[in-house]
Parts: C-alpha cells; structure tokens; sequence
C-alpha cells in the first residue's frame, strides 16, 4: 500500500514559539501560516516543509510522553543556495554563531546557528 503525502512539517516544542518563528521569518525568510496561543506555523515560499512550534507543555499535545522540550541532538537543517553570502548577512544581524562555515570531504558545506530559544538551526550547501 502506498500513502499520498501532500506535505510535510516539523513540529518542535519551545518555551517560546513566538521567539523561533521570529527568528525564521527574520533572518530565513519563513512566513506565518497559522497561529494561535502556544502555536505558530511556518511554511517557506520556495518550498520545503513546514515548522510548527508549540509552546512546552501545552494540554493538547499528544502523546504526552513525548511532551518535551526539542532538545539535545536536533539540528533543524535546511539546504540553501549562496550559504556564504547568507551567513555574513546573518552575522551582521548578530545571529549567534554555532558552528562557522565548514566544508566536509563529502562536499557538504554547513554552518549552524542558535535560535533565541536554544534550537541549533544549522544551513547546508552541497558544493
């Protein structure tokens, strides 16, 4: 059997999903789809999945054992074009940097930054 899937996102929990989807929309150019108290929605308009930020701890979230903080180990990870070009405008925004541009052997070339909520938002070129 084969599911059509029509699209994708990320759901992440953060204290503060206001802050994550500030930080996207400013300096990656995401655009509000949805909010509500504790939710916001994120899509790209060049494409890609979505990112969903809920506030930690929200009643509705399910299955409750899972109802976490995103933390340790997750990288939120998008390819882009022109990486080196968006990192300078980045650092001139005073985004914190993580990681600064490296390329490895295989010819991905990345860079990571830290979102205002702790979340390591890492920029992947192939070169």
């Amino acid at each position: 059997m084969t599911v059509t899937v029509t699209g994708s996102a990320i759901s992440l929990n953060v204290a503060d999903p206001e802050a994550s989807a500030a930080f996207l929309v400013e300096h990656l150019g995401h655009a509000v789809e949805m909010r509500a108290d504790g939710f916001v929605s994120l899509s790209h308009p060049s494409g890609g999945s979505n990112v969903v930020l809920l506030r930690t701890g929200l009643a509705s979230f399910k299955p409750a054992e899972v109802a976490g903080a995103a933390g340790p180990g997750l990288l939120l990870a998008f390819v882009v074009e022109g990486l080196d070009a968006a990192h300078e405008r980045l650092v001139a925004a005073g985004v914190p940097v993580v990681t600064p541009p490296e390329t490895e052997p295989w010819g991905e070339r990345y860079v990571q930054y830290r979102d205002p909520n702790g979340l390591v938002v890492q920029l992947v070129e192939w070169v």
